[in-house]
């Protein structure tokens, strides 16, 4: 599996929002949704405020490819399940919220920081 170079890790992990854009059955990409991205370890994640139903995560879930665009870096992604809902992985992800966008009302880190959310989390991995 591929992996993120250190420079590209720092740049997305620090970058305030990211730019999605799923493929298509066909291989065209969607119009970019803009997102906030966490960087947990040397992973990065996303995820959807609307748990599965939101119309940008079903994307995803088309072809499990896309591009993102994020801190000066712009590539190709794998999109993968982040581990299972329980597992530890999602408490960290959580903390990384609260911590990098703690300048938002609760209620607005809420979004991200749910059981819905936490199912609709997606890890991505570059594609090389």
């Amino acid at each position: 599996m591929a992996t993120w170079t250190s420079d590209e890790l720092t740049a997305i992990g620090d970058a305030e929002e990211l730019d999605l854009a799923s493929r298509r059955d066909d291989g065209t990409l969607r119009r970019p949704v803009t997102m906030w991205v966490v960087r947990v370890g040397d992973d990065l994640y996303v995820r959807s405020m609307n748990g599965r139903s939101g119309a940008w995560y079903r994307g995803t879930q088309t072809r499990h490819q896309g591009r993102i665009s994020a801190g000066g870096v712009e590539a190709d992604v794998t999109f993968a399940d982040a581990d299972p809902a329980g597992s530890a992985v999602h408490d960290q992800i959580d903390e990384v919220y609260r911590t990098k966008y703690r300048r938002y009302a609760a209620n607005i880190i809420g979004g991200v920081v749910n059981p819905d959310s936490r199912a609709a989390t997606i890890k991505l991995v570059p594609e090389r």
